[in-house]
């Protein structure tokens, strides 16, 4: 034994481990990896050989070929010698069984090792992506392009010489275009064409005589409303073309540009994107459960099936129920959607639409909870109605669905709403008989017969106990009025009292039946009916009942109601979940609940009879606190530092709080109308500063644009109710409100009307936080209107007022408007000075939303001194902020202002990449900053010598800017006269 300790035969066998597999690249720089390492390839000339090897799929490459292919036509004198060099470095880097000769030559054998070659994977990836495509699955076809075309890292065969490297990468590069026009033609015909436009308009650029994208370009650009530019593109294509090469468009670009001027309607569909789900079809199944102890109504029941059964083979099928409250419109449609489950394979959708109350749902808003339920991510989802009611009959397009409208106030709210499309059906219930519903099989549904009443209430009961007391069940029934909902309530509050008799319940239905005989007189009669579930109520559920009826909004969650019942959260879930079991509750989703319209009637009578004077008042009072100090905390976790919360109006009731920003702006958004109807519910004299604060406090439900109008039609509530009361500081705080609203939805005049009042009612109340607020969107105004010196005076004022105030980051925000203003005057050094003082001042704050704003201003500043790299670089780092922060104004303004620094650096095609992406998130700050982007985007696209769109371009500008009186108008209108050219 010489001392080493010998390893076991067997623990060698285990450690040894296999060789990774090789990869190769090809689609960017020539690349071997073994396993995630990266392996020597040698010089730019043993690259090339190496190159010339794997794109010859594995066959033998004999010494002349592969010299042809480093040197051409002028080797030299040693070539072979080294041909013979770069072989055997590379096969020691390979491995022999990798790198073989043969026959005078080498080849690169991969089959059988593992080994992979990236081309290789894109093709085969572009072959997978036409069978889905021959099949009809776009979503899939498109993922997969997406993944081949992820391929390609940068130019093909990057830095490798010779004249096959040459000619190969002109090949991939063709392949990859052919890739992208298969892909951006599928976008199209999935709808995408809002955003296709952006990237076409690029390709364009980059290849301005490839007629493909060219083509696709014009018909992105029509099905999004921008018939002029589709035919300007048209125009320059053929310009372009004649100049160039001496000929016409093809025939293809030209039936095209006859078809847009006869606004042909074949090529109108869609018209709007189809979000891919991310693996498997979603089908949604959102159908109520369907009662157990359904029974009757069998002629209906027959009825409709037969029609929903018919679905399949028709353009559309659908039912509208009509009938009284009660009645069991929606009882009947559920059970009929569930027998005919089979029949809809792709899944049902459901929306209680809440016709019969005050706030009807907005269709916009039901579509866009179907199409999420559908798969559309909410980045592919429209803002318009007529936008979204197209994307919804595309998702739906060869699809067998059953949609379940319940609940509708008429025929307008519902005709958004229907698929339209062959194979699938619509369930209508109303109150209102809907003749006006083209094509609608009608439905009117009465109380129950008497035969079938008492089946009803015996299936609920049970058999043994009404048998024995039969007469005594259809005195219960009848006293009922034979209306569904009053038998299954009576039934109800019977079998959960065991010790109860018919005849028991029989008696108490006589001894009310002042109240019970009003079911013989419509909505009247759902109100006598609810009163027996409510009389069986214990009486916390019952304070429950009343109080949380009183809530304005849609549906409330379990925090909110909480505060209103002043009760902890589990106790209020005890009581809520118990209310659910009466059926007098509906849980709308996990921790939240809402009462059906008439319920809530019903709930507020309640509150009025029963409840003392002054415990109504204090629980909505309750309400708005918890909003006002949740909004508050939100707000104070999105902008650090900011003393604004300390200037709110107190509360006494606290509100949530939350680990981190995304929870804070998930329960912002979530709650955003249940908070603004909350805004508009105390607009009295003795809570409308809180609720005018609460408003100032979820400022970012307008500041993202995510619900602006409505934020802007309850900050005009607020602002005639402050009015009415002639309460100055309310007033002068809510017009404040509104100044800022304007100013972000483009409206400049108006905006400056408000701030003046505003300042006048601040000044008068001594409301330092308004006065110096105020002061700062007076200063904007000016901005935007081109009176720099008078901007640059209200800036002062807010930054001084902010100073005094304590409130460093609103400091730092009035300095970086400062900073634009001293751009205005041409004092280009001092506002890049005052902006990266604005900025650091930020930094210090956190990765916040004003943050963002400090690297806007800050790139605006220096695009202006002509640091365009650097002002890109703050760009960036903006978006990337406003991005994570959900603001997607500001991600429309901050693509704009990348645009215009890309055009002054003479970088054309970013510019106008950029432009349509500020377009494509439609929410830019209304139409005169609409109207921008299309300037900016005409002088980008007139630089790359596409005269006509460019034109086309510049008149929607000018269209836009006269409707909405802007200061560019007369600009622009001049430059369009002057035929001038684009800026140098």
């Amino acid at each position: 034994m010489d001392g080493v300790p010998r390893v076991p035969e067997q623990r060698r066998s285990a450690s040894a481990a296999e060789p990774a597999a090789l990869s190769f690249g090809v689609l960017g720089p020539v690349r071997a990896r073994r396993g995630e390492v990266q392996l020597s390839t040698g010089s730019p000339q043993q690259r090339a050989l190496l190159a010339a090897l794997l794109l010859r799929d594995g066959r033998t490459a004999t010494a002349s070929e592969l010299i042809d292919a480093l040197w051409g036509d002028e080797p030299p004198a040693q070539a072979l010698a080294t041909v013979r060099t770069y072989a055997s470095r590379l096969k020691k880097t390979l491995g022999p069984e990798i790198l073989v000769g043969e026959a005078g030559g080498y080849a690169i054998r991969l089959s059988g090792s593992g080994g992979t070659l990236d081309l290789a994977q894109a093709q085969e990836l572009a072959a997978d992506a036409e069978k889905a495509r021959s099949a009809g699955d776009l979503c899939h076809a498109r993922e997969v392009l997406r993944r081949a075309l992820s391929l390609w890292d940068g130019e093909p065969l990057a830095s490798v010489p010779g004249p096959f490297a040459d000619t190969q990468r002109a090949r991939l590069d063709e392949l990859r275009l052919q890739l992208l026009e298969s892909r951006l033609d599928m976008d199209l015909e999935q709808g995408c064409h809002a955003e296709a436009v952006s990237e076409l308009t690029a390709l364009a650029a980059a290849h301005p005589l490839r007629e493909r994208l060219r083509e696709l370009l014009m018909l992105a650009l029509y099905r999004s409303g921008r018939q002029a530019e589709a035919l300007a593109v048209y125009a320059d294509t053929r310009r372009l073309l004649a100049e160039e090469l001496g000929v016409d468009p093809r025939p293809g670009l030209q039936e095209l540009q006859q078809r847009i001027l006869l606004v042909d309607p074949g090529l109108a569909q869609p018209s709007a994107p189809v979000a891919e789900p991310a693996a498997a079809l979603v089908c949604p199944a959102q159908l109520p459960a369907t009662v157990p102890d359904f029974t009757g109504r069998a002629a209906f029941v027959s009825e409709l099936s037969e029609v929903l059964a018919s679905a399949e083979g028709r353009m559309m099928a659908v039912s509208a129920l009509a009938g009284i409250g009660g009645v069991g419109k929606t009882t009947l449609a559920v059970h009929v959607a569930h027998q005919a489950r089979a029949v809809f394979p792709d899944g049902q959708l459901y929306v209680d639409l809440q016709g019969a109350g005050t706030r009807a749902a907005e269709p916009e808003t039901v579509l866009g909870s179907f199409l999420r339920a559908l798969g559309t991510a909410d980045s592919a989802i429209p803002d318009s109605l007529e936008e979204r009611s197209a994307l919804y009959r595309a998702v739906l397009d060869g699809r067998r669905v059953l949609v379940l409208l319940d609940n509708a106030k008429d025929a307008a709210q519902v005709r958004p709403l229907l698929p339209g499309t062959e194979g699938c059906a619509a369930l209508v219930t109303s109150r209102a008989r809907m003749v006006d519903l083209a094509g609608a099989h009608l439905v009117d549904l009465d109380v129950m017969s008497p035969s079938e009443a008492l089946p009803l209430f015996t299936k609920i009961v049970g058999e043994e106990r009404v048998a024995s007391e039969r007469e005594a069940a259809l005195d219960v029934v009848a006293a009922c009025g034979f209306l569904p909902l009053a038998i299954r309530i009576a039934a109800s509050r019977l079998a959960a009292r065991r010790t109860w008799t018919v005849s028991i319940l029989a008696a108490k239905l006589r001894d009310e039946r002042r109240r019970l005989d009003e079911l013989q007189a419509g909505d009247l009669a759902v109100k006598a009916t609810y009163e027996l579930g409510y009389g069986a109520l214990e009486p916390a559920q019952a304070r429950a009942f009343r109080l949380l009826g009183l809530a304005d909004g849609p549906d409330i969650s379990l925090a909110a109601a909480a505060a209103l019942l002043d009760r902890p959260v589990d106790q209020t879930e005890d009581l809520l979940e118990s209310l659910v079991d009466t059926s007098l509750v509906e849980s709308a989703a996990p921790g939240r609940y809402r009462y059906h319209d008439l319920v809530r009637l019903y709930a507020r009578a309640c509150a009025e009879r029963d409840e003392p004077p002054s415990e109504r008042p204090a629980a909505t009072s309750r309400l708005l606190d918890f909003y006002l100090a949740t909004a508050a905390a939100v707000y104070a976790i999105e902008r650090p530092g900011d003393r604004l919360v300390d200037d709110l109006e107190s509360t006494v009731c606290p509100g949530l709080r939350f680990d981190g920003e995304s929870a804070a702006l998930d329960w912002l958004y979530s709650e955003a109308s249940c908070l603004l109807a909350c805004v508009r519910q105390n607009a009295g004299m003795d809570r409308l500063r809180r609720a005018i604060d609460l408003l100032w406090a979820a400022k970012d439900l307008s500041e993202s644009g995510a619900i602006s109008h409505q934020y802007e039609t309850t900050t005009r509530a607020m602002c005639d109710a402050a009015n009415a009361f002639s309460d100055g500081r309310a007033e002068g705080r809510a017009r404040t409100i509104l100044a800022d609203v304007l100013l972000d939805s483009g409206h400049i005049e108006l905006a400056e009307e408000q701030a003046e009042l505003a300042a006048e009612l601040a000044g008068s109340a001594h409301d330092d936080t308004a006065i110096s607020w105020v002061a700062n969107s007076r200063g904007l105004t000016r901005l935007r209107q081109g009176r720099h010196a008078d901007a640059k005076a209200f800036f002062d004022q807010a930054i001084n007022g902010f100073r005094m105030l304590g409130n460093r980051p609103f400091e730092a925000t009035s300095l970086g408007n400062l900073a634009q203003a001293h751009l205005g005057l041409g004092d280009t050094g001092n506002a890049v000075e005052i902006a990266q003082r604005s900025l650091a001042v930020h930094a210090e704050f956190g990765q916040t939303v004003r943050l963002a704003n400090g690297h806007y201003v800050v790139g605006i500043a220096l695009t202006q001194a002509g640091e365009y790299p650097e002002a890109l670089s703050q760009f960036s780092e903006a978006l990337a902020i406003f991005s994570n922060h959900r603001q997607r104004l500001w991600e429309g303004t901050t693509h704009f202002r990348i645009a215009e620094a890309h055009l002054a650096a003479r970088r054309p095609a970013q510019a106008a990449a950029h432009a349509e992406q500020a377009l494509a998130l439609r929410c830019i700050g209304g139409d005169p900053m609409r109207g921008n982007v299309l300037t900016l985007l005409g002088h980008a696209l007139a630089a790359l010598g596409q005269t006509d769109r460019a034109k086309a371009c510049w008149h929607e500008a000018l269209s836009l800017f006269e409707q909405t009186g802007s200061t560019g108008a007369a600009e622009l209108r001049a430059f369009i006269e002057r035929g001038s050219e684009p800026p140098e």
